[in-house]
């Protein structure tokens, strides 16, 4: 029960009997009152307990997050002239590479467009690290897929901010010629802390703006890697397919405005509920 999870606490599931199971007891009522604990490891404690609990549906909650699903915000229909829509990017990509390809990610706005807009088909084929916060973590799940499934696709969507954490591996990818295909959604920035800076702190930008190398493109050659570049929608889908079909490592600088936003969102400290669809024109 990070706050990540419970934004208001006095909101969070107001109706509910909370049943925590965590291998940490310090964990236990530190964020939200639990109405009776279950200490050890999480798999061990289900495999007992499920066969004991009857299984309940919950019609009207998930028809409310089906409707949500629904609701994409305006600002991803509006055309891009000088850089490439996310919404596209993970779109072309699944079109692309099709429905058994395995897609992973590093942590900020990118991950979020993938889980929003990726339309996955199967499950277990996004690996990511979800809100643990794990910056760099999917370049290696990419290579861990890779070396588990030598016969599977694997793709992977980084940010410009997280791929720089080990874009060295780059040397292990070429080396073992894992054929993994790394989109750089580049928007020159710590997305997700610029975009909090923007919204609620009067744009006062400190240390998220990448306005320095590297560039993609020539770390991925020092590497021995082809590298591509992209600057639009039509350039991203005709280098994406000739990496995908070369079956052969490849880095693709894809470019993202700086202030792309993310969205829905919900504002620090408020209820699942209370959600951003759009921003004002001050915003922009």
């Amino acid at each position: 029960f990070s706050d990540r999870v419970i934004s208001d606490a006095s909101k969070f599931a107001q109706n509910s009997k909370v049943l925590h199971i965590d291998i940490d007891p310090a964990e236990i009522n530190k964020n939200i009152p639990s109405a009776t604990a279950l200490i050890g490891d999480v798999k061990s404690i289900l495999e007992r307990l499920l066969p004991l609990i009857e299984e309940k549906k919950h019609t009207e909650w998930m028809n409310t997050i089906a409707e949500w699903k629904t609701q994409v915000p305006p600002s991803y229909s509006t055309p891009r002239k000088d850089s490439i829509n996310p919404k596209f990017i993970c779109e072309c990509i699944h079109n692309i590479a099709g429905d058994d390809a395995f897609i992973t990610t590093e942590v900020g706005e990118h991950q979020m467009w993938t889980a929003q807009f990726y339309p996955f088909e199967k499950p277990r084929t996004f690996v990511t690290s979800g809100g643990l916060g794990t910056m760099g973590f999917g370049t290696g799940a990419a290579m861990g897929i890779q070396f588990a499934l030598p016969k599977a696709r694997v793709v992977h969507i980084a940010g410009d901010g997280s791929f720089r954490m080990n874009c060295n591996e780059l040397a292990t990818i070429q080396h073992y010629n894992l054929p993994i295909v790394i989109v750089v959604v580049n928007n020159g920035t710590l997305g997700n802390v610029r975009l909090w800076q923007k919204l609620f702190y009067s744009k006062r930008y400190s240390a998220t703006t990448l306005d320095f190398g590297p560039d993609w493109v020539k770390l991925a050659d020092a590497y021995g890697i082809q590298g591509y570049r992209a600057k639009n929608e039509t350039e991203f889908e005709q280098v994406f397919k000739k990496a995908f079909a070369s079956g052969k490592p490849a880095v693709i600088d894809a470019k993202v405005d700086i202030d792309e936003l993310v969205l829905p969102m919900v504002p620090g400290g408020k209820p699942i509920y209370n959600q951003i669809m759009s921003v004002s024109e001050q915003f922009v």
